[in-house]
């Protein structure tokens, strides 16, 4: 019979390329990785992997079996879940990736509700960027990924994630306080200002590109609220979302309604082997909580 834990470091390499980063992955010494590679080897009679410059390589029986490995681990998180569901205890630990406004707005209060109501539960929060964030979730690094999804810029669900909508979170056009708009403008009459985004690479950098090509911005900041203190001292102009700003906005900006209103779709997205899984829906349920919350102090 192929041991478990052989087939996970065959599928660490077949997704990393190297034995170094397969142990990072599999939290173990690249030697331990090497170790079960050649027992594997030796199990099933057959040569799995080949060198590659500084990588690794699988070879065609090493494709074939990490295929299956993909699925064998798959089936053995839906028995893990099965499990756990039958256990109907939230206990364990869940590890969450969230962007950055998420980390703010919307998990304390859901990580504190959580070691409330389950106190069985370990829980851990990474700070990442959509993309890394789906990354991580798929590679089985974290349990639960907090999204911002953009349609102009659209996330790509890999084969296997479930993801579910807590809800829409508009974006406004924040200015100066003596600034020329008011009330009401549209993106194409803001194309000649000074422009607050994004660091380059973030999503809503690239949104920001892709509504209004051509627009180069001058000042590239992470925070959404160190970007309202550039705004304030009168130095550009940002579109935030509404989910991203404070409760109460400081002195020296307002803000200027955009028509139609930019949105982007706030997703919970978790692997579909570990979906029975009782902490899935506790985690499911002290967000949808946190959302209305937050969501109803900055209508």
């Amino acid at each position: 019979m192929i041991d478990l834990g052989r087939l996970r470091a065959l599928h660490a390499v077949a997704s990393y390329k190297t034995v170094l980063a397969a142990g990072e992955a599999l939290h173990c010494t690249p030697s331990a990785v090497s170790q079960q590679l050649a027992k594997l080897e030796r199990e099933t009679g057959a040569t799995l992997v080949e060198k590659d410059g500084r990588g690794l390589r699988l070879t065609e029986a090493g494709r074939i079996l990490a295929q299956h490995a993909e699925r064998v681990l798959a089936t053995v998180d839906e028995a893990e879940s099965a499990l756990a569901a039958h256990r109907d205890t939230v206990t364990g630990r869940l590890t969450v990736a969230a962007f950055a406004t998420a980390c703010r707005a919307l998990l304390p209060w859901a990580l504190h509700r959580l070691a409330a109501d389950h106190p069985q539960l370990t829980t851990g929060l990474i700070e990442a960027n959509p993309h890394e964030g789906l990354e991580a979730l798929h590679r089985g690094h974290v349990d639960l990924a907090v999204l911002d999804d953009w349609p102009e810029v659209a996330l790509r669900y890999p084969a296997g994630i479930t993801h579910v909508e807590l809800g829409w979170d508009v974006a406004d056009l924040i200015v100066p306080s003596g600034h020329r708009l008011t009330g009401t403008t549209t993106l194409a009459k803001c194309r000649d200002e000074r422009w607050i985004s994004a660091k380059a690479g973030d999503i809503c950098h690239e949104w920001l590109l892709r509504v209004q090509p051509g627009v180069q911005p001058d000042f590239h900041v992470g925070e959404f609220e160190t970007q309202l203190t550039l705004i304030a001292a009168g130095l550009g102009v940002a579109v935030i979302p509404r989910l991203a700003r404070p409760p109460q906005l400081p002195e020296g900006v307002r803000i200027v309604r955009l028509t139609p209103e930019p949105r982007r779709r706030v997703v919970i997205a978790w692997r579909e082997a570990a979906a029975a899984r009782p902490a899935i829906k506790a985690a499911e349920q002290a967000l949808r909580d946190s959302w209305r919350q937050a969501s109803a102090s900055r209508a």
